[in-house]
């Protein structure tokens, strides 16, 4: 996929007036890119048009329109779009209890090292977690982390003739698997035309 440039976005003023619909186009558009892993997991597969809005929100939230400042959300953001041959996704652990969430952060350390997807008739694929800076550090984990899984030409082939795919989780503190439903899975072969 492409990576956006300053071309691709809206003014903030052209922002403010499509917002609205580009916002339910966005969030439409994810539904079929989230998958839940567990109670407290959720991937949000990430593309271009996700990307967009994220950048978009930001430079609306920060009133940025000079070059520059676009130029950094850019450059923050671009390494979120798959490049052809992985999937990229965004790691929520989630739990809505403060305190709770402060414990189970401080158990699930390393989890994201911890994930997985699988194509059937594959070895699964182990996410490379956080490349762009350690979000875990001695004390707990990180509530959001950026994962990626470079898929090998085989695996592309048999998702492209119709193979399964799953995602699993083997912490000591939290075991999940799913098997994506079949429009998370076209949604995710888009990304590795």
């Amino acid at each position: 996929m492409h990576k956006l440039t300053h071309e691709d976005l809206y003014t903030l003023e052209a922002y403010a007036r499509e917002r609205a619909q580009f916002r339910a186009k966005v969030l439409a558009h994810k539904k079929a890119r989230t998958v839940h892993l567990g109670e407290h997991l959720t991937l949000i597969f990430e593309d271009r048009l996700t990307v967009q809005y994220q950048v978009q929100e930001m430079l609306r939230i920060e009133r940025i329109f000079e070059p520059e400042g676009i130029r950094g959300e850019l450059d923050a953001y671009n390494p979120l779009i798959p490049d052809g041959c992985n999937l990229k996704a965004t790691m929520l652990v989630e739990y809505e209890d403060a305190a709770e969430r402060q414990r189970e952060l401080a158990r699930l350390r390393g989890i994201e090292h911890r994930v997985g997807l699988s194509v059937d008739g594959h070895a699964p694929v182990a996410a490379i977690a956080d490349e762009d800076l350690e979000r875990s550090n001695e004390e707990k984990t990180s509530a959001v982390h950026f994962l990626r899984f470079e898929l090998a030409a085989p695996m592309i082939d048999a998702l492209r003739a119709g193979a399964g795919l799953a995602l699993a989780v083997d912490h000591a503190g939290y075991r999940a698997h799913t098997a994506l439903p079949e429009a998370t899975r076209r949604a995710l072969l888009a990304d590795l035309a």
